[in-house]
Protein backbone atom coordinates (compact mmCIF):
# COMPACT_ATOMS: atom_id res chain seq x y z
CA UNK A 1 0.00 0.00 0.00
CA UNK A 2 1.05 3.58 -0.63
CA UNK A 3 0.64 5.45 2.66
CA UNK A 4 0.10 9.13 1.80
CA UNK A 5 0.24 11.92 4.34
CA UNK A 6 1.88 15.17 5.34
CA UNK A 7 4.77 16.15 7.59
CA UNK A 8 2.87 17.42 10.60
CA UNK A 9 -0.68 18.69 10.97
CA UNK A 10 -0.53 21.96 12.94
CA UNK A 11 -0.30 24.66 10.28
CA UNK A 12 -2.44 27.78 10.34
CA UNK A 13 -2.21 28.02 6.55
CA UNK A 14 -4.43 24.94 6.44
CA UNK A 15 -7.49 26.77 7.74
CA UNK A 16 -9.97 26.79 4.89
CA UNK A 17 -7.95 24.08 3.12
CA UNK A 18 -8.14 21.05 5.41
CA UNK A 19 -9.55 22.57 8.60
CA UNK A 20 -12.90 24.37 8.58
CA UNK A 21 -12.82 27.95 9.77
CA UNK A 22 -13.58 28.04 13.48
CA UNK A 23 -12.33 24.53 14.23
CA UNK A 24 -10.23 24.87 17.42
CA UNK A 25 -6.57 23.85 17.21
CA UNK A 26 -7.07 21.17 19.88
CA UNK A 27 -9.33 19.33 17.41
CA UNK A 28 -7.03 19.50 14.40
CA UNK A 29 -5.51 16.04 14.96
CA UNK A 30 -8.99 14.56 15.29
CA UNK A 31 -9.93 16.16 11.97
CA UNK A 32 -6.66 15.15 10.30
CA UNK A 33 -6.98 11.45 11.16
CA UNK A 34 -10.44 11.45 9.65
CA UNK A 35 -8.95 12.64 6.36
CA UNK A 36 -5.58 10.83 6.20
CA UNK A 37 -4.35 7.45 7.44
CA UNK A 38 -0.76 8.51 8.24
CA UNK A 39 1.32 11.49 9.32
CA UNK A 40 5.02 12.16 9.74
CA UNK A 41 5.71 13.78 13.10
CA UNK A 42 8.51 16.34 12.92
CA UNK A 43 8.38 17.80 16.42
CA UNK A 44 9.96 14.62 17.81
CA UNK A 45 13.11 15.84 16.04
CA UNK A 46 13.21 19.13 17.95
CA UNK A 47 11.97 17.89 21.31
CA UNK A 48 11.16 14.31 22.24
CA UNK A 49 7.74 14.38 23.93
CA UNK A 50 7.03 12.55 27.19
CA UNK A 51 5.42 9.13 27.12
CA UNK A 52 2.09 10.70 28.10
CA UNK A 53 1.96 12.59 24.80
CA UNK A 54 2.45 9.40 22.81
CA UNK A 55 -0.24 7.71 24.92
CA UNK A 56 -2.62 10.60 24.20
CA UNK A 57 -1.90 10.33 20.49
CA UNK A 58 -2.55 6.58 20.60
CA UNK A 59 -5.99 7.15 22.10
CA UNK A 60 -6.74 9.69 19.35
CA UNK A 61 -5.84 7.46 16.41
CA UNK A 62 -8.11 5.00 14.59
CA UNK A 63 -6.91 1.40 14.18
CA UNK A 64 -5.77 1.90 10.58
CA UNK A 65 -3.63 4.97 11.31
CA UNK A 66 0.16 5.02 11.65
CA UNK A 67 2.54 7.75 12.75
CA UNK A 68 6.02 8.02 11.28
CA UNK A 69 8.40 9.63 13.78
CA UNK A 70 11.49 11.69 13.07
CA UNK A 71 14.29 10.69 15.41
CA UNK A 72 15.65 13.35 17.76
CA UNK A 73 18.30 15.72 16.43
CA UNK A 74 20.23 14.98 19.63
CA UNK A 75 21.30 11.73 18.01
CA UNK A 76 21.61 12.85 14.40
CA UNK A 77 22.82 16.46 14.63
CA UNK A 78 24.39 16.91 18.07
CA UNK A 79 25.88 13.46 18.64
CA UNK A 80 26.26 12.93 14.88
CA UNK A 81 25.45 9.22 15.35
CA UNK A 82 28.14 8.75 18.00
CA UNK A 83 27.26 6.56 21.01
CA UNK A 84 23.72 5.84 19.76
CA UNK A 85 22.67 3.27 22.38
CA UNK A 86 21.17 5.65 24.95
CA UNK A 87 19.44 8.07 22.51
CA UNK A 88 17.86 5.19 20.57
CA UNK A 89 16.73 3.43 23.75
CA UNK A 90 15.19 6.65 25.07
CA UNK A 91 13.41 7.27 21.77
CA UNK A 92 11.97 3.75 21.72
CA UNK A 93 10.93 3.92 25.38
CA UNK A 94 9.16 7.26 24.96
CA UNK A 95 7.34 6.24 21.78
CA UNK A 96 6.36 2.76 23.02
CA UNK A 97 2.78 3.80 23.96
CA UNK A 98 2.02 4.19 20.25
CA UNK A 99 2.16 0.39 19.95
CA UNK A 100 0.80 -0.75 16.57
CA UNK A 101 0.20 2.88 15.52
CA UNK A 102 3.96 3.38 15.25
CA UNK A 103 5.01 3.45 11.61
CA UNK A 104 8.53 3.97 10.26
CA UNK A 105 11.10 6.10 12.05
CA UNK A 106 13.20 8.59 10.10
CA UNK A 107 16.88 9.31 10.63
CA UNK A 108 17.59 12.59 8.85
CA UNK A 109 21.33 13.19 8.78
CA UNK A 110 22.86 16.69 8.69
CA UNK A 111 23.89 17.95 5.25
CA UNK A 112 27.47 18.45 6.53
CA UNK A 113 27.81 14.92 7.95
CA UNK A 114 30.12 13.06 5.58
CA UNK A 115 29.80 9.32 5.13
CA UNK A 116 30.61 7.30 8.23
CA UNK A 117 29.29 3.78 7.58
CA UNK A 118 30.40 2.31 10.93
CA UNK A 119 28.47 4.95 12.89
CA UNK A 120 25.37 4.48 10.76
CA UNK A 121 25.59 0.70 11.07
CA UNK A 122 25.95 0.95 14.85
CA UNK A 123 22.93 3.26 15.03
CA UNK A 124 20.72 1.05 12.87
CA UNK A 125 21.69 -2.02 14.88
CA UNK A 126 20.30 -0.38 18.04
CA UNK A 127 16.77 -0.57 16.63
CA UNK A 128 14.87 -3.86 16.87
CA UNK A 129 14.45 -5.76 13.63
CA UNK A 130 10.70 -5.15 13.82
CA UNK A 131 11.24 -1.38 13.57
CA UNK A 132 11.27 0.10 10.08
CA UNK A 133 14.01 2.72 9.82
CA UNK A 134 14.35 5.16 6.90
CA UNK A 135 17.57 7.13 6.46
CA UNK A 136 17.71 10.52 4.75
CA UNK A 137 21.35 11.16 3.89
CA UNK A 138 22.26 14.55 2.45
CA UNK A 139 26.04 14.70 2.07
CA UNK A 140 27.00 13.36 -1.40
CA UNK A 141 29.74 11.14 0.06
CA UNK A 142 27.02 8.74 1.24
CA UNK A 143 25.88 7.95 -2.29
CA UNK A 144 27.97 4.85 -2.96
CA UNK A 145 27.77 1.08 -2.83
CA UNK A 146 28.84 0.96 0.82
CA UNK A 147 25.76 2.86 1.92
CA UNK A 148 23.43 0.94 -0.35
CA UNK A 149 24.76 -2.38 0.93
CA UNK A 150 24.66 -1.32 4.58
CA UNK A 151 21.02 -0.30 4.30
CA UNK A 152 20.03 -3.38 2.32
CA UNK A 153 21.60 -5.72 4.89
CA UNK A 154 19.33 -4.23 7.56
CA UNK A 155 16.23 -3.76 5.40
CA UNK A 156 16.47 -0.03 6.10
CA UNK A 157 15.01 2.26 3.45
CA UNK A 158 16.98 5.00 1.80
CA UNK A 159 14.66 8.00 2.08
CA UNK A 160 14.03 9.24 -1.47
CA UNK A 161 13.72 13.01 -1.59
CA UNK A 162 12.48 15.75 -3.87
CA UNK A 163 13.28 19.44 -3.60
CA UNK A 164 12.31 21.94 -6.24
CA UNK A 165 10.56 19.16 -8.19
CA UNK A 166 13.96 17.50 -8.62
CA UNK A 167 15.24 14.20 -7.26
CA UNK A 168 18.01 15.06 -4.80
CA UNK A 169 19.72 11.68 -4.48
CA UNK A 170 19.85 8.17 -5.87
CA UNK A 171 16.64 6.24 -6.40
CA UNK A 172 17.81 3.10 -4.64
CA UNK A 173 15.49 0.41 -3.38
CA UNK A 174 17.32 -0.84 -0.29
CA UNK A 175 14.39 -2.47 1.52
CA UNK A 176 11.18 -4.31 0.80
CA UNK A 177 9.39 -1.07 1.72
CA UNK A 178 9.94 2.54 0.70
CA UNK A 179 9.93 6.09 2.05
CA UNK A 180 9.80 9.36 0.12
CA UNK A 181 9.65 13.02 1.24
CA UNK A 182 8.48 15.94 -0.87
CA UNK A 183 10.10 19.14 0.40
CA UNK A 184 9.23 21.82 -2.16
CA UNK A 185 7.61 21.97 -5.58
CA UNK A 186 8.04 24.50 -8.38
CA UNK A 187 4.45 24.84 -9.54
CA UNK A 188 2.27 27.85 -8.86
CA UNK A 189 1.64 28.81 -6.20
CA UNK A 190 5.01 27.92 -4.68
CA UNK A 191 5.84 25.58 -3.00
CA UNK A 192 3.14 23.35 -4.54
CA UNK A 193 3.90 20.53 -6.95
CA UNK A 194 2.49 20.16 -10.43
CA UNK A 195 0.84 17.03 -11.77
CA UNK A 196 3.78 16.28 -14.08
CA UNK A 197 6.26 16.03 -11.20
CA UNK A 198 3.84 14.05 -9.05
CA UNK A 199 3.00 11.73 -11.92
CA UNK A 200 6.67 10.94 -12.48
CA UNK A 201 7.03 10.06 -8.81
CA UNK A 202 3.99 7.78 -8.92
CA UNK A 203 5.57 5.92 -11.83
CA UNK A 204 8.94 5.63 -10.06
CA UNK A 205 7.34 4.15 -6.97
CA UNK A 206 5.17 1.77 -8.97
CA UNK A 207 8.28 0.48 -10.77
CA UNK A 208 10.25 -0.09 -7.57
CA UNK A 209 7.52 -1.29 -5.21
CA UNK A 210 4.77 -3.24 -6.96
CA UNK A 211 1.26 -3.26 -5.58
CA UNK A 212 1.09 -4.80 -2.14
CA UNK A 213 4.42 -3.49 -0.84
CA UNK A 214 4.40 -0.61 1.62
CA UNK A 215 5.65 2.83 0.63
CA UNK A 216 5.29 5.91 2.85
CA UNK A 217 5.07 9.31 1.14
CA UNK A 218 4.97 12.59 3.05
CA UNK A 219 4.59 16.17 1.85
CA UNK A 220 6.63 18.71 3.77
CA UNK A 221 5.63 21.77 1.70
CA UNK A 222 3.10 23.07 4.20
CA UNK A 223 2.84 26.82 3.26
CA UNK A 224 -0.45 27.79 1.57
CA UNK A 225 -1.79 24.32 2.28
CA UNK A 226 0.23 22.94 -0.65
CA UNK A 227 1.07 19.74 1.24
CA UNK A 228 -2.61 18.87 1.63
CA UNK A 229 -3.46 19.67 -1.96
CA UNK A 230 -0.47 17.75 -3.30
CA UNK A 231 -1.15 14.68 -1.16
CA UNK A 232 -4.65 14.49 -2.60
CA UNK A 233 -3.39 14.90 -6.18
CA UNK A 234 -0.58 12.42 -5.63
CA UNK A 235 -2.95 9.74 -4.35
CA UNK A 236 -5.10 10.20 -7.45
CA UNK A 237 -2.12 9.93 -9.81
CA UNK A 238 -0.69 6.96 -7.89
CA UNK A 239 -3.95 5.10 -8.33
CA UNK A 240 -3.66 5.65 -12.08
CA UNK A 241 -0.14 4.18 -11.92
CA UNK A 242 -1.49 0.99 -10.37
CA UNK A 243 -0.73 1.73 -6.72
CA UNK A 244 -3.20 1.47 -3.85
CA UNK A 245 -3.06 4.70 -1.84
CA UNK A 246 -4.38 5.12 1.67
CA UNK A 247 -7.28 7.46 2.25
CA UNK A 248 -6.98 11.18 1.56
CA UNK A 249 -9.60 13.94 1.75
CA UNK A 250 -12.11 13.63 -1.07
CA UNK A 251 -12.70 17.35 -1.31
CA UNK A 252 -10.60 20.12 0.18
CA UNK A 253 -12.43 22.71 2.23
CA UNK A 254 -11.19 25.48 -0.06
CA UNK A 255 -8.73 26.23 -2.86
CA UNK A 256 -5.05 26.99 -2.42
CA UNK A 257 -4.70 30.65 -3.30
CA UNK A 258 -2.35 31.67 -6.06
Amino acid sequence: MLHVGTSGWQYRDWRGVLYPDGLPVRRWLEHYVGAFATVEVNNTFYRLPPTETFATWFRSLPPDFVMALKVSRYLTHLKRLAEPAEPVARFLERSAPLGPRLGPVLLQLPPNLAADPPRLADTLDRFPSTCRVAVEVRHPSWFDDRTAGLLAERNAALCLTDRGSRVTGPLWRTADWGYVRFHEGRARPRPCYGDTALGHWAERLAERWPEGEDVFAYFNNDPRGCAVRDAVRFAHLARRAGLQPSRVPRVLAGPVES
